[in-house]
């Protein structure tokens, strides 16, 4: 099958999009879920404040509301059942194929609930699941992006682990898709969450944002083996979420608010970028917009 084909397939059914930066047609959302009231809650998820619900709530909306007026067909489900505060990072517990989706097994135990409403999503969407990740393996979303419609990037750290890659090398083989395994550093160690996508986003074919020190030489020689220019974020950004950005379509982003340099250095680069409020459902909760969405169909 051709390229041209395939996305004219991809896109008659709904859903595909082998990449990280073809125009963004479908995206699934979920509600904030509230939080159950147990003492310590937020400070179990690793938030440095407690949530305030109402707040994320309005927040959230306005993100659905941004990318709804940017062009793309938002898919909002949940909320999730209270005490699943994590579940607003839809990216994570599943990831999306031409085939159809892949049940992922997430590294964080407070987290595993979070599967089964995805695979509840997609039987109410009609989209297949070719395939999950089981016990032992670990592999969260976060640890994965597509170099090209054929090679997915894996991340190995502390949330994706060696039997979770292998499982997902056996579910993509028969699809022709390769893995590229990527070491991830150890920085603040387990207790933080650090992934793959925490370092790098591919904004356009041949454009990246990066946060160089923390990333792996493999990978950054494999970038610029195939030609791909770096956006280099400060240091003061990286906490931020100034490597955090959602490609809308090539050189067209969505980023959190806080990074003003990041934010200046892709408008340099050719970039349209559009900003939302973040002071809860980001910066609270260490997660950018591409934590924030699960996307559906990319056009590619």
């Amino acid at each position: 099958m051709s390229a041209t084909t395939a996305a004219g397939t991809a896109v008659a059914r709904g859903y595909g999009g082998q990449s990280m930066s073809a125009p963004l047609r479908r995206v699934m959302v979920r509600k904030p879920a509230p939080p159950s009231g147990r003492s310590g809650e937020a400070a179990a998820f690793g938030y440095p404040n407690e949530v305030d619900h109402a707040k994320t709530v309005a927040q959230h909306d306005a993100f659905q509301a941004l990318l709804t007026r940017a062009g793309v067909d938002v898919i909002v489900q949940g909320p999730d059942e209270s005490g699943l505060l994590d579940g607003i990072f839809a990216y994570d517990p599943s990831f999306m194929t031409d085939a159809g989706a892949i049940l992922l097994r997430l590294g964080k135990d407070l987290r595993l609930p979070e599967v089964p409403n995805h695979e509840a999503s997609y039987a109410a969407l009609g989209i297949p699941i070719i395939g999950r990740i089981e016990a032992p393996g670990t592999v969260d979303g976060g640890d994965c992006l597509w170099l090209d419609e054929q090679t997915l990037a894996i991340g190995r750290g502390y949330r994706t682990n060696d039997a979770g890659i292998e499982q997902m090398r056996r579910i993509l083989a028969p699809h022709g898709v390769s893995v590229f395994r990527s070491e991830l550093p150890h920085w603040h160690g387990p207790a933080e969450c650090l992934h793959l996508m925490s370092f790098i986003s591919p904004v356009a074919p041949d454009l990246a944002v990066v946060y160089l020190p923390l990333m792996g030489t493999p990978l950054v020689q494999e970038l610029q083996k195939r030609g791909i220019r770096f956006i280099e974020v400060p240091d003061a950004e990286f906490d931020t979420h100034g490597c955090n950005v959602l490609a809308l379509a090539p050189k067209k982003v969505l980023v959190c608010d806080g990074s003003p340099v990041t934010r200046a250095r892709l408008e340099a680069a050719g970039c349209e970028v559009l900003e939302y409020e973040g002071s809860e459902i980001s910066h609270n909760r260490a997660g950018g917009p591409t934590c924030l969405t699960r996307p559906i169909l990319r056009e590619v």
